[in-house]
């Protein structure tokens, strides 16, 4: 899910050469774009051009999915990776996926379809895409995993550098896999409302949660991963790709379109290309701040009664995490206050997963904020019952590590439609049942998940479900 703002209609030319590919299925790529000749990109960018010592501190991989409901943000966003464009410095490479006939289907730069992969050069042309398309593929599935990780193994090969850092931008889901995901797809039998992450339309195929460990395990570690994608910065979500990156980024909650604050943040990493991960996702959450504080979108969370947040997670603390969830949850049950946990589940700051609709009090939500849960357990705990000296102990520890060891900058603005603050946001989301009801259809996959098995909270919420 993504909330869109507003529609910006773009016009951008078609423009497109390739560059043969490494491993990928060369059947797949447009014949007569492939080319041999890389006179068009800067010398240093070659890997035969690039000693060990000479290699550039970053290379940014932008991996937009566009074949869907949201096309037109797309295409802009790639728009948005030329104001800042590579440097000396830094690379920027993206995947830009399209589609016809779709809603919101647009028809600049030639209405093409397929996926189109670019080294973004510096360009202030708003309304065209100038950066050199280096290979073109007819037919991909941006909804599997391996094609994702082709991108990244591209990457890597044709445009190696010190660190990495992987934008994965679409819709987003969560940990859930929904039974049909999609919407308005080419083929009416596939269609429903469900989305997850890079969730192509034409094919009804998306990047499952246990899939994104596949996906680094093919293509290898990098230093940053972030979803611009709707609930990723969820445990179970994190937890899956932990050995992969060193910091997470990614929202709790709806990401609404305009999306990354590209332009600043890019900009930033061009004046401090020697930025750390920590600080090159520091970079990323406090512009994407600095854009919602707008008067313009200020005033649109106010109007559409939405909150927004953005946080980036320390992913070598995960372990950890899930080993303090499991001794407080194993607890919490054992004591079984349920009153305590029943403030909880009424109180606790849930997310967008229904709408105003279908979830008018947001109710039903089964994602919350972890923090948040604990915290008001923990308030409202009965002195009187054995244990509960030990759960307030565990649970005061469990929220000083997520505010100091795990989560390394958390970024909130404004109020839901229930009028609950987002500063009840903490970094890091978690399923918490909410009260019954039907949102989205999805597979019961839980338990496959590593943190369910890890942190025991499967178990923990089969319990909340029966507490009022």
């Amino acid at each position: 899910m993504i909330k869109i703002f507003f529609y910006i209609s773009l016009i951008l030319p078609n423009f497109s050469f390739t560059l043969a590919s490494d491993n990928l299925d060369i059947d797949s790529v447009t014949s007569e774009r492939i080319s041999a000749n890389r006179a068009s990109l800067p010398a240093e960018n070659s890997p035969d051009a690039n000693p060990q010592e000479n290699l550039k501190e970053w290379t940014i991989m932008v991996y937009i999915n566009g074949k869907s409901n949201i096309e037109p943000f797309a295409v802009r966003d790639m728009n948005r990776l030329e104001t800042a464009g590579s440097s000396g410095k830094i690379n920027i490479v993206a995947e830009l996926g399209r589609s016809k006939g779709l809603e919101n289907d647009t028809q600049v730069d030639g209405d093409w379809s397929g996926t189109r992969r670019y080294f973004v050069s510096k360009d202030s042309d708003m309304n065209r895409i100038s950066s050199p398309a280096l290979m073109e593929f007819q037919k991909a599935d941006m909804g599997d995993w391996r094609h994702a990780a082709g991108f990244v193994k591209w990457a890597k090969e044709n445009f190696p550098a010190k660190k990495y850092l992987l934008i994965i931008w679409d819709h987003g889901w969560g940990w859930i896999d929904p039974e049909q995901p999609g919407e308005n797809l080419l083929d009416d039998s596939k269609a429903s409302k469900r989305k997850s992450i890079s969730h192509d339309f034409e094919t009804g195929n998306y990047i499952k949660t246990a899939e994104l460990s596949m996906l680094f395990k093919e293509a290898g570690k990098i230093d940053v991963y972030a979803s611009m994608a709707c609930f990723m910065q969820m445990a179970e979500v994190a937890y899956e790709i932990r050995d992969y990156a060193d910091v997470i980024v990614g929202s709790e909650e709806v990401i609404q379109l305009p999306s990354f604050n590209f332009e600043d943040f890019l900009r930033l990493m061009t004046e401090k290309p020697q930025s750390s991960p920590a600080d090159a996702a520091v970079l990323l959450v406090d512009t994407f701040k600095e854009m919602y504080s707008r008067p313009e979108y200020l005033d649109e969370l106010e109007r559409t009664k939405y909150g927004t947040q953005l946080s980036a997670v320390k992913a070598v603390m995960l372990a950890e995490l899930a080993g303090k969830v499991k001794a407080w949850a194993d607890i919490a049950q054992k004591i079984n206050d349920t009153n305590a946990l029943g403030k909880a589940k009424k109180d606790v700051l849930r997310f967008e997963v229904g709408d105003e609709t279908t979830d008018p009090k947001k109710e039903i939500s089964f994602y919350g904020d972890l923090y948040h849960f604990v915290e008001i357990t923990v308030a409202n705990l009965n002195p009187a019952l054995d244990g509960s000296k030990e759960l307030a102990a565990l649970g005061e520890d469990l929220k000083q590590f997520i505010a100091s060891a795990l989560v390394i900058k958390n970024v909130y603005l404004g109020k839901d439609r229930t009028g609950k603050t987002y500063s009840n946001t903490h970094g890091i989301g978690i399923h918490i049942p909410g009260k019954p009801g039907n949102l989205i259809e999805y597979h019961d996959t839980y338990h496959k998940l590593a943190f369910a098995k890890d942190s025991g909270w499967r178990k923990f919420i089969k319990y909340l479900e029966k507490i009022e």
